[in-house]
């Protein structure tokens, strides 16, 4: 059915630097903070919960400690799917806008192209830390490689394949999946030795029906690749499983390569 544009409030105290990157929030808990946002608008409207199927954010300027309001509006609701869309503003300006589709299940064919990769488990593969200066919002996490690819390890191929589960135990519900499509640090520095800001323009999250159910506990193995990139511009792509090997959501960023490092003002949003 149609519903008439609703403009509701909803305001995020202000991002803790812990979960910045670079010189704002870390792109993906911004996203992440953008659907708790949209879903809660389809409640405030009386909609039945319903699992969301994809979350596409533009991202307009870095987030920081300032409050964070998000207002919604639904343009249509439907019996099967409905759309919110959002922006969220910090002062007068806009940071972040987007659109979220949520969409009840039902019956169809099984399909997937997307096997985990062959690696081994999370028991099996060391921790590393990413710079703190560079990506505080990793103290959230732990990170566990699972190829021999390494952030600015110089190598052949932009890709990087790791495990990753939250410090604090928290189970892998939409939001954290949409964190950990962003987690790695873009895949070019895979191949690079220096680091530079490659800060993201755009992340859209397509999810899977792994979560239907509910959350999902436990490690997720994340994969971050470079597609393209030319003219300061590259398209990352990433997957996300869970540790027993069900595809939870892909998701594709376009991202801003910037020039270098500038001291003491780091471009990027985040890493």
């Amino acid at each position: 059915m149609s519903v008439p544009a609703l403009d509701v409030g909803k305001t995020v105290d202000g991002v803790d630097p812990s979960w910045w990157s670079w010189d704002g929030a870390h792109g993906g808990y911004s996203a992440a903070l953008a659907l708790t946002a949209a879903r809660d608008h389809l409640v405030d409207l009386g909609e039945e919960p319903r699992p969301v199927r994809t979350l596409s954010t533009h991202f307009l300027a870095p987030v920081d400690q300032r409050p964070l309001h998000f207002a919604a509006h639904a343009p249509r609701t439907g019996r099967r799917a409905a759309v919110s869309t959002f922006t969220g503003r910090q002062g007068v300006e806009a940071a972040l806008t987007g659109t979220a589709l949520f969409g009840q299940g039902g019956s169809g064919p099984a399909y997937s192209a997307w096997p985990m990769p062959p690696v081994p488990g999370p028991e099996g593969c060391g921790p590393i830390g990413l710079p703190q200066e560079l990506a505080p919002f990793a103290r959230h996490l732990e990170i566990r490689p699972a190829t021999g690819a390494r952030p600015l390890g110089g190598g052949e191929r932009a890709e990087l394949v790791a495990w990753i589960r939250f410090a604090d135990g928290r189970p892998l519900d939409a939001e954290a999946v949409v964190i950990l499509t962003d987690a790695l640090p873009p895949a070019l520095f895979a191949v690079w030795t220096s680091p530079r800001p490659v800060p993201t323009a755009e992340l859209t999250v397509h999810f899977t029906d792994a979560l239907d159910a509910g959350p999902v506990d436990g490690w997720a193995l994340v994969r971050m690749r470079t597609e393209h990139a030319g003219s300061g511009w590259a398209i990352d792509d990433s997957a996300v499983w869970s540790g027993d090997g069900r595809l939870l959501a892909l998701a594709q960023q376009a991202r801003i390569i910037q020039p270098t490092v500038r001291d003491g003002a780091e471009g990027g949003r985040h890493a």
